[in-house]
């Protein structure tokens, strides 16, 4: 993970108030930010998944960093109302989830405007992978970007960060079935599109 990811600050250098950051979960408000001393250790510890499953959904890296510092911003107001210390990675991975599934779905508007054209799915691809597989998963991700933004998260949770099923309907907030039917629909498609079908 790039060492560059830092909370944000404000133009005079200091903290961003969490007051003025977007909610997903948890309480608003400073003082869910300052009932947490450990922010540090907590964006140290969990910076790098976080950005693992930005990366794996948004299928380039150019926007991680955004989505990192986002996700971070929601945890340092909302953490201080979890009642489980166990259960913080699971609820940063939701929330990761959650703002990456936005971010897919502005950048489906920029694209439809025509703000948006070069996906820059080529630097994507693990360089351990052969050229041949990195064109594949490219094409994958360029397909992905076609479909329904709801079918795309569930396929990217399932098939490539390896959730169980139940855990994905939980991270996408609908039930087993719904989860299932939208996984089906892309391994349908990408059979389609790598000429399998």
């Amino acid at each position: 993970m790039p060492s560059s990811f830092r909370p944000r600050t404000s133009p005079d250098g200091g903290d961003v108030d969490p007051a003025a950051a977007s909610d997903v979960d948890g309480p608003q408000g400073a003082d869910a930010f300052h009932a947490r001393p450990d922010a540090s250790a907590l964006f140290r510890r969990h910076a790098a998944h976080v950005a693992r499953v930005a990366t794996r959904l948004l299928g380039r890296d150019a926007e991680v960093e955004d989505v990192v510092q986002d996700v971070f911003l929601i945890a340092f107001r909302g953490l201080g109302a979890l009642r489980d210390p166990a259960a913080t990675k699971a609820w940063l991975t939701k929330v990761a989830v959650r703002v990456s599934t936005r971010r897919l779905r502005w950048r489906r508007v920029r694209r439809l405007l025509g703000l948006e054209s070069h996906a820059g799915y080529e630097d994507l691809p693990d360089p351990s992978l052969s050229s041949e597989e990195q064109v594949v998963v490219s094409r994958i991700y360029a397909l992905l970007d076609r479909l329904p933004v709801v079918d795309r998260v569930a396929w990217t949770l399932r098939r490539v960060d390896h959730n169980p099923a139940e855990v994905v309907a939980t991270l996408c907030h609908c039930s087993l079935a719904t989860a299932k039917r939208r996984i089906a629909r892309v391994d349908e498609a990408i059979r389609q599109e790598l000429g399998h079908a």
